[in-house]
């Protein structure tokens, strides 16, 4: 019996086996391309994540909205701790990415694994157990002991102690700690926004990358609900610049000369009010939805002022009027208002009355006696 043949190339493989395995050992220290994930979508991913749970929040409170109102300020912490802890557990602990970067189509790598020529392969090393505890220790738990750090040094004051004493000491060296995490933070962000690898100083001593999760799919962005916005922002922007400059009240009295009578304009609810009581005031408690009997503005006119049609106003509440509108109406008749004048009551003189009746009660009996 014959022995199989061996192949004709079977002892060339053989012999380039050493080569191959050195040569793929020293494929790391090559250089290779680097791998290029978009800025946009590592921001996009961090402020879904931000929306997420803002809205996670709001569902929580709703619910204890029935408890006390104390119960949430004093436990506030520790709920969102909870919330924290797990959203953590079921996004970076088990799936490696969070919700907002799962949607953005992104997840973590162990970048210490990707140096050098290994930088752009197409299998990435996962993170390892330590990364992803000590990632959910810090953005968890230390967020809720900033948290609760911060309200304890608000509440007792702190900053307020003099300089000697320790817990000044510990308030001075916890603010310079904050600003310097800001600079760092900040000097990270621009190396972000450079290189595009780490979005925050954890993720930088952690060596967690966000890179696509499927290589070869597409960025599906679409732009028409982006248009929309857009267009919207820019007319209400033109709205908020146009209303300052339309005098509302003046347009909406030319339109009612226009489509209502002399006789319409001048009759209305205001002519028939005491003369005590001043229509401006009267017609704006009656347009304030919110007032209440107890807490609504008194009516009474107070530094009174005629205008040229016989009708009296508050000072400053027809001043203002006529410099907001110069052709302002008088409320009660309708006519324009042109002029102003302070209005004096005289009081009446009570002796002059009393001998103007005694001298009316003479002449009536003096015709009696003619009679």
């Amino acid at each position: 019996m014959t022995s199989p043949q061996t192949p004709f190339w079977e002892p060339d493989w053989k012999s380039v086996q050493a080569p191959l395995s050195a040569l793929r050992r020293q494929l790391a220290s090559f250089p290779s391309p680097p791998l290029r994930i978009m800025k946009v979508s590592q921001l996009d991913a961090e402020l879904l994540d931000d929306e997420l749970l803002e809205t996670m929040k709001e569902q929580l409170w709703s619910a204890f909205a029935l408890f006390k109102p104390t119960f949430k300020d004093k436990f506030k912490p520790e709920l969102t701790l909870a919330l924290n802890l797990i959203m953590y557990k079921f996004s970076v602990y088990d799936m490696g990415a969070t919700y907002g970067s799962q949607l953005q189509n992104l997840v973590y790598r162990n970048e210490r694994k990707h140096s050098g020529g290994l930088q752009s392969t197409a299998t990435d090393a996962h993170l390892t157990k330590t990364q992803k505890i000590v990632y959910g220790v810090v953005t968890v738990g230390g967020q809720y002991v900033m948290e609760r750090v911060n309200g304890i040094v608000t509440e007792q004051g702190w900053g307020e102690l003099p300089e000697d004493n320790i817990k000044r000491k510990a308030w001075n060296l916890l603010q310079k700690g904050t600003s310097a995490f800001k600079i760092f933070s900040l000097v990270n962000f621009l190396a972000f926004l450079y290189a595009g690898k780490y979005r925050t100083i954890l993720e930088r001593i952690l060596s967690m990358r966000l890179v696509y999760a499927e290589r070869n799919s597409n960025r599906q962005a679409s732009f028409e609900f982006l248009n929309r916005q857009m267009v919207w922002h820019a007319f209400t922007e033109f709205l908020m610049f146009l209303m300052p400059l339309i005098n509302v009240s003046k347009l909406k009295r030319n339109v009612k000369r226009m489509l209502l009578p002399a006789a319409l304009m001048s009759a209305n609810e205001l002519s028939a009010l005491p003369a005590h009581i001043c229509a401006i005031c009267h017609e704006s408690n009656t347009a304030a939805p919110t007032t209440t009997p107890g807490n609504a503005t008194s009516t009474f006119i107070h530094n009174p002022y005629i205008t040229d049609c016989g009708h009296i106003y508050c000072y400053y509440c027809v001043k203002t009027k006529m410099m907001i509108d110069d052709e302002w109406c008088c409320l009660r008749c309708g006519k324009k208002v042109d002029a102003i004048a302070r209005h004096v009551e005289v009081a009446p003189d009570k002796a002059l009355i009393e001998k103007t009746d005694q001298e009316e009660e003479e002449e009536s009996e003096g015709e009696e006696e003619e009679k």
